[in-house]
């Protein structure tokens, strides 16, 4: 008899015509009961909305099914626009435990929160540049540090004031932090110290602990570096806590744009 989570990686294997209706039926009865389950996302076409192929699943099906993961309590694996990543709701202090326990992360080590929307930032977080810079690098590969709010749950990275916040230029994620309408504790997908991963395939290991993992394809960024993390906890100052995927271009927007300067420690 095959596991449950070897059936589900059936489910974005290429297939033939014959057996698409069962495994369609087979994923819907796995998203109701909640065991590990890997479900495709459509791709975009060129000349309209996405088709459905055989062994995928549409995207409004995934969204659904992980929100309800997530709002159980749950984590999910993920894709963004720079690594796949591990998420869980960030208000919920159990599911950030089981985020920790399951990368066999030092709890030292803080998660980044991914929201939706610009305006979402400055709920959670004590914003200290314009709006207009952050609409010049979000959505996208960066994670901005700021002092965190009252409003975020303080068992997230409770030896620290300050919190990375991300939105992903990645379609899927957006909606997701939307539908979920509160923001989820974002790691990347691999067990501590491990390398990134840009493929589900390279952490299946995780798989059993995750209760979805959503195959958006491989990542077209396979540098593996992560966002550029950049503290901006200091008015107008800036200082690169890991240079990422997106150093360059972040640092000329922040100087060259609105005239931050870089290193904020001796006054």
């Amino acid at each position: 008899m095959k596991s449950v989570c070897n059936i589900a990686v059936e489910l974005i294997k290429p297939r033939g015509a014959h057996s698409s209706a069962a495994a369609r039926r087979l994923g819907g009865e796995m998203c109701k009961e909640l065991k590990t389950k890997v479900l495709r996302l459509l791709p975009p076409t060129s000349n309209g909305p996405s088709v459905h192929q055989e062994g995928q699943t549409d995207g409004a099906e995934i969204l659904n099914c992980t929100v309800k993961a997530l709002k159980e309590g749950h984590v999910v694996g993920v894709p963004t626009d720079t690594i796949y990543g591990l998420a869980c709701l960030a208000q919920n202090s159990e599911a950030v435990r089981k985020t920790y326990n399951i990368k066999g992360r030092n709890g030292q080590k803080p998660l980044a929160i991914c929201v939706g929307e610009i305006q979402d930032i400055y709920k959670y977080c004590k914003v200290t540049v314009t709006k207009a810079l952050l609409g010049d690098l979000l959505p996208g590969p960066v994670t901005l540090v700021f002092e965190r709010s009252e409003v975020l749950n303080t068992d997230l990275n409770p030896f620290t004031l300050l919190v990375g916040v991300r939105i992903p230029d990645h379609a899927f994620m957006r909606r997701l932090c939307q539908m979920c309408a509160e923001p989820l504790a974002l790691t990347s997908a691999n067990i501590s110290s491990h390398t990134s991963t840009v493929a589900v395939h390279e952490f299946q290991e995780l798989w059993p602990k995750l209760a979805v993992v959503v195959d958006g394809g491989p990542i077209g960024d396979q540098s593996r570096l992560g966002s550029t993390v950049v503290d901006l906890s200091v008015l107008g100052k800036y200082r690169i806590i890991r240079p990422g995927c997106a150093l360059l271009s972040t640092v000329d927007v922040l100087e060259h744009k609105y005239g931050l300067s870089e290193d904020f420690g001796e006054e």
